[in-house]
């Protein structure tokens, strides 16, 4: 206990505060068995320079001279230095949930723009103030879409990133929501024949994902307005945020969730990261996480308020859209700044880039080596790439060049074979990709 702020006789008063004469007392109650009689089996405490030199030593070893092209749900991107600036603020990088709005306009300004951005940018009319993560708010939506529609029934397309489908597997599964998968078309898209046979009166939602985990663009309004005939709400979820820079927002969806971290969020070896759910007014308050919204105080000047807050510590438990106990507020304060920064014409330049780029690697891998891209057509920053000898060697021999290809598809599509899923962002050089082509070829 020599760490903590108190003298002998703040010990021993405490102590007598509760009957007691000693530490050990205290401990009284922990069988003998169970007690640690002896120091711990770690190494002697280091020195101020030595612990900074044991650090340095250990960054060291990061691999960061390394280019990747691995993607599937985390993507490199360029963040502005104003970034991290702007959110390394104390009033901003301390702050709690902003409970006191009189003392906390700065912090739910924030969060109201970053609702505004994401309302934007979705097509949407109302966004929360953020969720954990793209997995776990995929699944906050298929619970929001049972709430709405009060049926349990769902159809996925299987071309939803596996593991956010495993996300949704588990919160489902005690829950009584069933989950069925659909297929995909030889394009990489859901398949809307599969789609129509499964749909019915008894279906509460249709989810899927654009772009997919293919990196194949889907035609989400259309898929949209199928499920809409057969009386089910349509659920689009967004792995990669950048491409909302340049898509048409899924405007027909009743929901659109995913994962902002592309937009100014570090990969952080996976997170922290920042999900994201839109829908719209009709359905705010079924709507889980919370919602800052704008009003006048008293003496009518405008100001910022958690306006909804629909989770179990603040309303009955029986009645909480989530158990969510807090949001994301910094990573999303994160995106407020990347968004603020690039602006819209720079949101959309940054999408052409990876587009652009995606393509020159397509079309270098089609005509310098003897690999073929999978799934034709529109695609944003990922594609398929079916090998045509074993995928292990070959990314040993590409480690060993300091480049780290990307993730082999037979652990989530064993029907897919020898195929490697790429990604290419904004970030990646000319370069860089030939070696990657030349290290396939």
């Amino acid at each position: 206990m020599r760490y903590i702020p108190n003298s002998a006789a703040d010990r021993q008063q405490m102590l007598a505060e509760i009957g007691i004469d000693s530490i050990e007392q205290l401990f009284s109650g922990i069988p003998e068995r169970s007690r640690l009689r002896r120091l711990l089996n770690i190494p002697k405490a280091l020195t101020e320079p030595e612990l900074i030199d044991y650090f340095r030593e250990r960054a060291a070893r990061n691999a960061v001279d390394y280019t990747s092209f691995v993607g599937a749900g985390v993507y490199r991107h360029h963040i502005p230095i104003i970034v991290d600036a702007l959110i390394s603020r104390s009033e901003f990088y301390t702050a709690y949930t902003p409970y006191q709005a009189e003392i906390a306009q700065g912090t739910l300004q924030a969060i109201f723009e970053f609702q505004t951005y994401i309302a934007q940018l979705t097509g949407m009319e109302v966004a929360n103030a953020s969720l954990y993560d793209g997995s776990t708010g995929l699944a906050e939506a298929v619970l929001m879409a049972q709430r709405v529609s009060k049926k349990n029934r769902f159809l996925i397309a299987q071309t939803v990133h596996p593991e956010y489908r495993a996300v949704v597997g588990t919160y489902a599964k005690n829950l009584g929501i069933q989950i069925e998968q659909i297929g995909y078309t030889p394009e990489g898209r859901l398949d809307p024949a599969k789609l129509q046979a499964a749909l019915g009166k008894d279906v509460a939602a249709v989810v899927v994902q654009s772009p997919n985990f293919f990196g194949t663009v889907e035609k989400t309004n259309e898929i949209s307005d199928l499920a809409h005939k057969h009386e089910a709400l349509s659920v689009v979820n967004v792995c990669e945020a950048m491409s909302l820079g340049i898509l048409k927002p899924p405007e027909g969806a009743d929901i659109v969730v995913g994962e902002a971290q592309s937009l100014g969020v570090p990969m952080s070896f996976g997170g922290p990261h920042l999900g994201f759910l839109a829908t719209r007014d009709r359905y705010v308050r079924q709507m889980p996480g919370r919602l800052v919204g704008m009003g006048k105080d008293q003496s009518g000047h405008s100001g910022f308020v958690l306006t909804l807050s629909t989770r179990e510590q603040h309303i009955r438990r029986e009645k909480a859209t989530s158990n969510i106990c807090t949001n994301q507020s910094l990573c999303a304060l994160m995106a407020t700044v990347y968004l603020a920064t690039v602006g819209p014409q720079g949101l959309r330049e940054i999408a052409e880039q990876n587009i652009l780029k995606t393509d020159y690697a397509v079309t270098r891998i089609q005509s310098r080596t003897k690999h073929r891209v999978l799934f034709p057509g529109p695609r944003f920053n990922e594609f398929v790439v079916e090998l045509k000898d074993d995928y292990a060697p070959r990314a040993q021999r590409l480690l060993k060049n300091k480049i780290v290809p990307g993730i082999s598809l037979s652990r989530f599509y064993p029907e897919l074979g020898n195929a490697v899923l790429l990604c290419v962002t904004e970030t990646a050089r000319k370069e860089q990709i030939d070696a990657l082509v030349q290290g396939l070829a």
